[in-house]
């Protein structure tokens, strides 16, 4: 019998779920919800009788019973601007994540199955690094214009278990590294790590930083707000269209970079031309994260579904070599880092956080 930690993290159509000991995986496993099925609800909330009894039947089929559960692992929502760590479920929480107080995300769903399944096996469930993990540095709030503010959005959860496992490498304690973390999947956060903190991120999901496969980035102020106001999109559309519509799908009709890849190999310039583009402004931003650590950077980590791309690693790394060791590290870590997250309070190498 094993001591494990069931894991989930919902998608918008499907959800993934892992049973995770403190060293492997016993079971890995993601549950495809139709797009049929699901577009009879109005809110994701509405959704979870559904998710629950199939993360409890898969579980059930894996042989959750036949282990000791210590914890549940949920992947964290869109919340109040958090500090970094592994936070007890409570009522307030669940409240707010039914009543979509932030947003009407799949990722809402995730706590609240989680709870139910931490009832069931009287155990207490947690979030671990939610995406509003926010340790910003004062001057990274300003945004220049006093009625908006910069917010920490991030991918903050795989943004620091890869920084983890660059300090384990290293030798090094986590919390006395300097990283610049580089996820790049649908968007792309390029982050400051001082001292395990995310103290600057580009917004990934729209207006800062780097285009990617389907978000626009920064954009130039005064085109930008002609688009706003020249009668071809409401507002619904228009953000639909910079952060599902834009970058390399935008320019190029695919978000899938294997398919950019293949254009350039088949001589198309415009092809060219975007993917370098791409890479240029990523690289970019790694300069700019740079400056915000006084150039005092342990290494540069690139991680996500894009850094499986040799030619994009090949492109961004011409920029930045001078600026410290480089780390590769393609995919995500995210179910592990969960596991993980709730191991270290279990284990009592890290204090559990409240949520109020």
């Amino acid at each position: 019998m094993h001591e494990v930690v069931p894991v989930i993290n919902p998608g918008s159509t499907s959800t993934k779920i892992a049973l995770w000991t403190r060293d492997e995986a016993l079971f890995e496993k993601n549950i495809a919800h139709p797009s049929e099925e699901l577009s009879r609800f109005n809110k994701v909330t509405e959704q979870f009788d559904l998710r629950y009894g199939a993360v409890v039947n898969e579980f059930e089929q894996a042989g959750l019973t036949d282990h000791k559960v210590v914890a549940v692992a949920s992947r964290g929502a869109r919340l109040k601007p958090l500090e970094g760590g592994s936070y007890l479920v409570n009522e307030l929480m669940l409240d707010e994540l039914r009543a979509c107080k932030y947003s009407n995300h799949a990722g809402n769903l995730g706590a609240l199955i989680a709870s139910r399944l931490a009832e069931k096996h009287n155990v207490r469930a947690y979030i671990v690094d939610p995406i509003t993990l926010d340790n910003f540095i004062p001057e990274a709030r300003i945004s220049g214009v006093p009625e908006i503010s910069r917010e920490c959005r991030s991918h903050a959860l795989n943004i620091k278990a890869n920084a983890r496992e660059v300090a384990e490498e290293l030798g090094r304690a986590f919390d006395e590294c300097n990283f610049i973390v580089v996820h790049m999947g649908g968007g792309i956060s390029v982050a400051a790590l001082r001292k395990g903190l995310i103290i600057d991120v580009n917004d990934a999901l729209l207006g800062m930083g780097p285009f990617s496969a389907e978000r626009a980035g920064a954009l130039p102020i005064g085109a930008l707000v002609k688009l706003c106001y020249s009668g071809e999109y409401s507002e619904g559309e228009l953000i639909a269209r910079l952060s599902r519509d834009a970058g390399l799908k935008g320019y190029l009709g695919t978000p899938d970079l294997q398919e950019v890849e293949k254009m350039i190999a088949e001589g198309n310039e415009d092809a060219r031309k975007i993917f370098e583009a791409m890479a240029y402004q990523i690289a970019k931003e790694i300069g700019a994260m740079s400056s915000v650590l006084k150039g005092r950077v342990d290494g540069v980590i690139f991680t996500g579904g894009m850094a499986k791309s040799r030619m994009l690693l090949d492109e961004i790394e011409t920029y930045v070599p001078h600026l410290a060791r480089i780390f590769e590290r393609p995919g995500e870590l995210e179910m592990k880092a969960l596991a993980a997250g709730v191991f270290r309070v279990i284990d009592e190498k890290e204090s559990p956080k409240e949520y109020v």
